[in-house]
């Protein structure tokens, strides 16, 4: 139990990195998505190739990835209105948050991702919630994952691992662990097949990936893309 990891995938730029960060470490390792109506429902669509690619650049990958797992959380969705759960326009709150900010979103999916993990015998959870280029979500915060990681073990009597291997990086950051971990092939496969945008929009592709451009995603993604690649000069 001890090198196993179950991985919170989305589809995403993040998730896709931290999936690579737990196949180049743990034995086994199988993923976890949510569906919880989100306004970018798309990114679930993209995790099938996500992982057929990931498993097919490297020989070690390809045996350590195992199942995959759709958890449907549709309540969650039908309690937030939020930007990213309705077709509204993406804008700032009084509270100073984003309204694409879903109240609770990462505390619930790390719960059921405990509850999957505790039945299915794997020790390591791993997140992509970072503090250091984020919009400013509370449950994104390391204080807020080193409690529920107590929680968690406590209520469920297990030793749990939360891991979040993006926690102190910024989006350029996160484009160079992916090249650190599969290089080139990798980062290209993240542009191409990942998903972050939160219109949900898969129309022309840009140098960082597929979205609108506009929305804070979007921004925060290719705003790293372009810094990453400044660096690699």
């Amino acid at each position: 139990m001890t090198s196993t990891a179950l991985v919170l995938f989305s589809g995403g730029q993040d998730s896709s990195t931290c999936l690579a960060w737990a196949l180049d470490r743990y034995e086994r390792v199988e993923t976890v998505g949510f569906d919880y109506g989100q306004r970018h429902r798309i990114e679930l669509d993209c995790r099938k190739a996500l992982r057929l690619e990931l498993a097919a650049m490297n020989p070690d990958w390809a045996g350590r990835l195992g199942e995959d797992h759709t958890i449907s959380l549709a309540s969650l969705g039908e309690i937030s209105d939020t930007a990213l759960t309705s077709e509204i326009a993406i804008e700032m709150e009084d509270t100073g948050l984003p309204n694409t900010f879903v109240p609770g979103r990462n505390i619930i999916f790390l719960t059921f991702a405990a509850a999957l993990a505790y039945r299915r015998g794997l020790k390591h959870i791993v997140g992509g919630m970072c503090e250091t280029d984020y919009s400013g979500y509370p449950d994104c915060r390391d204080d807020t994952i080193k409690a529920l990681q107590v929680a968690l073990n406590l209520g469920m009597e297990k030793r749990f691992v939360l891991d979040t291997p993006l926690m102190w990086l910024d989006k350029a950051d996160t484009w160079s662990l992916a090249d650190r971990l599969g290089g080139p092939r990798l980062v290209a496969t993240i542009v191409k097949e990942s998903h972050t945008c939160y219109l949900g929009e898969r129309g022309d592709l840009h140098d960082w990936g597929y979205g609108c451009g506009t929305c804070p995603a979007c921004e925060l993604r290719a705003n790293g893309y372009e810094r990453f690649v400044a660096e690699q000069v």
